[in-house]
Parts: structure tokens; sequence; C-alpha cells
């Protein structure tokens, strides 16, 4: 199932081409908002409040959209609507009595024959749609129920799917936004603050709001960045399993005490930690096997190229027999911390300690 990229949509934009039907989706939420607007303002101009009629997915009723598709545009040359959110899934907030089948045909059944002055846009910014990425060509298919609106949308109109950029991609879009700004960074710089926010666009976007509000026109070093800019806690966690494996107690107790701080998220660190660890042993053994980044990142259906890049790293400082050690630990930590009272820190304090112990 082709999809169409935001850029080729944006190209279409300029030269005035719209279509009768657009189905937007991606873990890019920014650029799914971006994109939907660029197409609103294409379609309407300035005249939101007479040709512009937004509904929630949610609650939606077909008849209504029926009728909204057919009304002539007011004050625009076109007229149109914009679904946030429709699950085929879970077509409604409340399925009482009610068919998600049913529901999903009624509403294809209504998008069938789109008038020409109209434009239907869907766009997903609330839930995941369930897809399988084929890492080669960047692109997804949709295995859910929604798959059927999403074809629909590719044969009449447009699909298009926004994924997360690469870190080499959002470096240049950081660096970009700083200069426009007035501001300097390098793509060193501004690669090292994708990674710290996870490659999370919105994350990004408010990064350089304070990092220009500090700086101003001035450049933004590495130590502004490190200094202002919160790192995930992902990367933490990296952080630890890298001292670990270096064998660098005095790093290891910091990014644990780091990740403690955090006491609403005290429950998932553990099984992060364990995380970074698989990941280190998966490209272990990848690399014995003559299997590169993008192998793993394939196989394993990673979203950030940086993990799989971090294990290649930080595994290489370890034997994969290190590593089934230290999962082993962690395997029994999680016994203990599940079997009854202890504190979790000092728990965790053990078991770091425990695999700084472990020999290579």
């Amino acid at each position: 199932m082709p999809q169409t990229d935001p850029k080729t949509i944006k190209a279409q934009l300029r030269k005035g081409e719209l279509k009768n039907l657009y189905y937007i989706f991606g873990k890019n939420i920014p650029e799914v908002e971006k994109l939907t607007k660029q197409i609103i303002q294409a379609a309407v101009g300035d005249n939101e409040e007479f040709a512009l009629n937004k509904l929630d997915g949610r609650y939606l009723d077909t008849s209504e959209l029926y009728d909204m598709i057919q009304m002539m545009p007011m004050m625009s040359e076109y007229n149109c609507i914009l679904i946030n959110d429709y699950n085929c899934e879970k077509p409604r907030e409340n399925m009482a009595g009610l068919r998600s089948d049913d529901l999903n045909k009624k509403l294809l059944e209504v998008l069938k024959d789109i008038p020409s002055q109209t434009v239907v846009i869907f766009n997903v910014t609330g839930f995941e749609i369930a897809v399988k990425t084929d890492y080669k060509t960047g692109r997804s298919t949709i295995k859910d129920k929604n798959k059927k609106l999403a074809d629909l949308a590719e044969k009449n109109g447009e699909l298009v799917e926004c994924p997360i950029k690469s870190e080499n991609e959002l470096a240049k879009d950081i660096a970009a936004s700083f200069s426009a700004r007035g501001s300097l960074i390098s793509l060193d710089n501004a690669r090292e603050l994708a990674v710290m926010c996870q490659s999370d666009t919105l994350t990004i976007k408010n990064e350089i709001d304070k990092l220009c509000s500090y700086a101003g026109s001035g450049e933004i070093t590495a130590d502004i960045i490190h200094n202002l800019v919160h790192r995930q806690s992902d990367v933490t966690f990296f952080k630890l399993a890298d001292a670990v494996s270096a064998f660098n107690k005095r790093a290891a107790f910091e990014a644990l005490d780091e990740l403690m701080q955090d006491r609403d998220n005290r429950g998932a660190v553990l099984a992060n930690i364990t995380a970074s660890f698989i990941d280190m042993y998966r490209a272990s053994c990848a690399r014995k096997c003559g299997k590169q980044v993008a192998d793993v990142k394939a196989d394993f259906a990673y979203v950030w190229e940086f993990k799989v890049k971090n294990a290649f790293r930080d595994s290489s400082k370890m034997s994969i027999r290190r590593l089934r050690e230290c999962i082993r630990i962690l395997r029994d930590t999680n016994i203990t911390l599940n079997s009854g009272g202890c504190d979790e820190k000092t728990v965790l304090e053990q078991t770091v300690t425990k695999m700084l112990m472990t020999k290579n």
C-alpha cells in the first residue's frame, strides 16, 4: 500500500493541486498537525469560520457527515471537513449495541463520491495505528481495521504517512530552525539535541524555544545544551548501560540516581535497564554474525536508530558471556522486587554493583 510523503503533498499544494480526500497518520504527530493545517489553508484560506467543519472522530455521525460533504462552499472555493481521530477499530466512544464493521461500512459509502467542491481530511493524532514497517523502504503497511479507510484515501485521494525523521534529517531541521531565529548551532550539536530528546519533534521544538530564549543570537554550544536540556529517561538508561560496560562505577551510580529521582516512573526503571542490556545483547550477537545497525533495526522493528547505534557501541566493550550474566542478574532482581516489600533503590544499587563486578 503506497503512501505519499509530506514533501510531495506540500509540493502539490504550492502548485494549487488539492485532492478531495486525505488520510494523514504517523508517529510524527507535529508533522501530521502541520500538514493538516497546510491543506486546510490551501482549501479555505482565511475563511475557516465559514468553510471549515471540524468533527471529533469518536462521535462521528455519518448522516451528518454526508450532508456536510454535499454542501456548497461559503466564501471559499472549497468546503473543507476535518475529522480527527476516527478509529475504525472503535468508531464510537460508546459502542454499546453497535458493530464497528457496520459503522465503517456506512462511512466508506459516504466517502465514495465526494463532490469536487469538498475536501475531506482524516488525521490521526490521539491513538496509534498498528502498522508493519519495511525499514528498507521506510514505508508502513496498516495492519488493523483502519486499512480499509486508508486504502480508500490512497485510491481516491492521498494517503500520507508522517514518520519520525532520522537523526541526520532532524539535525538539519534543527540547525535551520535556530538559523531562522538568529541563533547558530553546529550539526553535531543539533544531532546531540535530537538524541537527547529521543527524536521527538514536539520536545525538540520546546527545547529550541528555551535555548533561543537563553542564547539569543549567540551560538548554542554543547555545554549550553547539556546544562539546559532535560535528557529523556531512555537516554539515561543508555548512560547507565555504557557506564556498566566500561566498569565506570561513578558514572553508573550517577545515572541510577538520576533515574530514581523520577518517583512517578520508578516501577519502569528496572524494565528499561533490562531493555538496554537486551539491546546490547542483540547488537553483540548481530556483530558476531556480521550484521549491521540497519539489519538489527529492521529485524527488531526499532523506531529510533540511535538506540541501535548506542547498543552496537556499548556492546563492543562487553563479551557475550558478560552480557548474559548481567541479564541473569537483572532477571533475579525482577524476581526479588516482585517477591515482597523491599526498598527499590537499595535493590537496584546492589544490582548495579553486581553487574560492575562481572568480568569479560
